[in-house]
């Protein structure tokens, strides 16, 4: 309260601002709805009671047979979500994610199959209608074939407990039809993949259930005796439900990414059209900034490739690193006309201020923009806490000549002000994911490869491995899930980058207009 009284007494006095710069909030509560252990009991409640729900209605041999194999499968579930995916079970939206797609599916799979029951619909036509590859294919699309895997595994294990009896045609099905959905959708940058997803998926369901009999049968000694109507429609049934899968699965993508704060690949690749308004403007207000952004993007997304991060990201986000710029151009190098800089009228601190500046404007820019929260963190984490070298080396030396000069004229030390490091730093944090370090890396070497007068490839490299020894030695990469092998083997790629974008070029002989050649010839013949 008291700070809020203070500041408004700088504003009524003209020394501050009355506008905030825009900042991510972060909630006591919703930390606790995210992180909490009493949330993520409940979640696991919440399915065990859905889980013995299914089980118990409708007619069920030895349902409570049924449910204690079920909840050893779940406790069999729940140790391999913890081992194996810590990130996903201590994230209760994500949990949520994960056994709110497993428990439709296998809702989905009890309506179908009390609906045959009941005659509602044909029981030849019933095992052929169900969804075998939809959680799969969600949560492989959503959060990875990993998690797409898990699914397919303890959906087959649940629902074959939930057709009457232990199925094992039921639970092969299952698990085939959700390995190749999982397969087929290993990177997805085009909606149009998962419908494709859907064919194969329709395909491998006729399949396996023509060579379990599912389908028919074909009577080949008397073709005539044999169904075709039938066999017809439930070959019809199992394309169309892999098909009708996929698509539902694509529609409801959007919604499930905006719900629990996840970015596909899909959507990924949506925000890198260069028309979105920010890029627009930086290539208009900043031409300099937004063409080292698009090259910067180049070296990060080859090198992510190596190294198992995302490549659309590193891309997306190398978009947008610089985007806080476009507040003052004409202060960054790269924006400068040739001819006298701005800097030149400024002190050093009042020159890395507005070059500091930069981060905390483009995250005021992103975050009105509302681009999404990994760009943001990209964006303030792309310098980390480095320091601007250039103005704190001017600076100290502006001080060494103060104090020469007040030797000569008998100033005291104490008059001569001091020059703080950390007035000159970044405010971080420093890179914590692979995709922040990647374009971290790749902006401070193109921008420094810029200044080489003949970039030949023992330079380019010299100049690499300097510059990624200086920021190891700054433990600026301290955050980063980064291997000392894998940073390598991105110097690597940026240096291969480096050297086909800077090859020299063939100095072609300049040509002579004919009136200096004909006089040259008289000349000659003269």
């Amino acid at each position: 309260m008291l700070g809020i009284i203070k500041r408004w007494r700088l504003v009524w006095k003209g020394l501050s601002s009355s506008k905030r710069r825009r900042q991510v909030e972060e909630s006591d509560f919703l930390e606790a709805l995210q992180k909490g252990w009493p949330v993520r009991v409940f979640l696991l409640a919440a399915f065990i009671v859905g889980l013995g729900a299914l089980i118990f209605t409708g007619q069920q041999d030895e349902p409570a047979k049924k449910f204690l194999l079920c909840l050893l499968i779940f406790a069999t579930a729940v140790a391999q979500l913890w081992i194996n995916h810590p990130q996903t079970f201590r994230q209760n939206s994500r949990l949520c994610l994960v056994l709110g797609t497993l428990l439709a599916q296998l809702a989905v799979i009890k309506i179908l199959l009390s609906q045959a029951a009941s005659g509602a619909l044909d029981l030849q036509i019933a095992p052929l209608l169900i969804p075998y590859a939809f959680a799969p294919l969600v949560l492989s699309v959503l959060l990875g074939r990993n998690h797409g895997l898990y699914a397919a595994v303890f959906c087959s294990l649940w629902g074959s407990l939930l057709v009457g009896r232990i199925d094992p045609i039921f639970l092969v099905i299952s698990l085939i039809t959700g390995f190749i959905g999982v397969f087929v959708t290993l990177q997805v940058r085009r909606r149009s993949r998962l419908v494709r997803a859907g064919v194969y998926v329709g395909l491998a369901t006729w399949i396996l259930a023509a060579a379990f009999g599912q389908i028919g049968p074909v009577i080949w000694e008397l073709p005539s005796q044999t169904n075709w109507a039938m066999i017809g429609w439930q070959s019809l049934a199992a394309f169309v439900t892999g098909i009708a899968t996929a698509i539902v699965v694509s529609g409801i993508l959007p919604m499930l990414e905006h719900l629990f704060k996840i970015t596909t690949d899909i959507s990924w690749l949506e925000m890198s059209d260069l028309n979105h308004p920010l890029l627009k403007r930086l290539s208009l207000e900043a031409p300099g900034t937004y063409h080292h952004s698009l090259a910067v993007a180049n070296l990060s997304e080859a090198a992510a490739e190596l190294v198992g991060a995302n490549p659309t990201i590193c891309r997306v986000a190398s978009y947008f690193h610089d985007i806080g710029k476009v507040v003052k151009p004409l202060y960054f190098t790269e924006n400068i006309p040739h001819g006298s800089t701005p800097h030149d009228d400024l002190t050093p601190t009042m020159s890395a201020l507005i070059i500091v500046s930069h981060v905390k404007e483009g995250v005021d820019l992103a975050l009105k923009s509302k681009l999404n929260s990994e760009i943001i963190d990209v964006i303030s984490q792309h310098h980390g806490t480095s320091i601007v070298s250039y103005f704190y080396q001017r600076a100290l030396q502006q001080q060494e000549d103060a104090r020469l000069g007040g030797k000569i004229m008998n100033m005291r030390e104490e008059d001569i002000p001091e020059v703080s490091e950390e007035s000159f730093r970044y405010p971080g944090p420093r890179p914590q994911t692979k995709e922040a370090a990647i374009v971290s890396l790749a902006d401070s070497i193109e921008s420094a490869s810029r200044s080489l007068d003949r970039p030949t490839p023992q330079r380019i490299d010299d100049l690499i491995r300097n510059i990624i020894k200086a920021r190891l030695d700054e433990g600026q990469l301290d955050e980063a899930p980064l291997t000392i092998a894998e940073i390598w083997k991105i110097a690597d790629s940026f240096r291969f980058s480096l050297v086909n974008m800077l090859h020299a070029r063939i100095a072609y002989p300049k040509r002579e207009d004919r009136s200096t050649s004909e006089k040259r010839e008289h000349k000659s013949a003269a």
